[in-house]
């Protein structure tokens, strides 16, 4: 099987119901940001992370969450794993466990740290960015409400998450100061 099919040369793309889009539909740019940062996770993952484990699971909920954004909410695709109820609150659990470890956070913090630590803070404004265009998509579209809600939770994860390996690399969070 070839990688390149040719049929996107007119900027246009496959969905998973059969239908086509612009390569500027906002349905692709939200699945393609959430891309972006599974793709961005793999980098962390490269730099051996302490919660490799975690972010394995993040990368295989990603990919069913980009199916989920591919797919219209009445296509006719039993097949499309939706984002459920029940990932959001894995992530939930996941941040509680971390928090419980960490120091109280009462400041805003710069982000960076160990290596891991930075890329996460990275891998968190893209999955902010992933959040407001499926919020955009969600306006011109009926999508699953569920992916709203595990992105905005997930970038909260990600952030607790380069704290949870700075600290397991014993670096201290650096506090921002209006006055450095």
């Amino acid at each position: 099987m070839k990688i390149y099919t040719k049929t996107g040369d007119q900027g246009t793309t496959a969905l998973f119901h059969g239908g086509r889009v612009t390569k500027s539909h906002p349905r692709v740019e939200a699945y393609g940001t959430v891309d972006e940062l599974n793709s961005a996770l793999g980098v962390v993952r490269a730099f051996e992370a302490h919660s490799d484990e975690w972010l394995h699971r993040i990368q295989v909920e990603l990919f069913a969450l980009g199916a989920d954004l591919a797919t219209p909410l009445d296509a006719e695709a039993s097949w499309v794993v939706r984002v459920s109820a029940e990932a959001v609150v894995w992530l939930e659990e996941s941040i509680d466990e971390m928090s419980a470890t960490l120091p109280l956070l009462q400041n805003f913090i710069l982000p960076g740290g160990c290596l891991v630590a930075a890329h996460l803070h990275v891998a968190r404004t893209i999955c902010r960015r992933a959040e407001r265009l499926t919020v955009a998509l969600s306006e011109a579209e009926q999508i699953n409400p569920q992916a709203i809600i595990y992105l905005n939770r997930l970038s909260d994860f990600l952030f607790t998450l380069a704290r949870y390996e700075n600290a397991h690399a014993q670096i201290n969070d650096e506090k921002w100061s209006i006055r450095p």
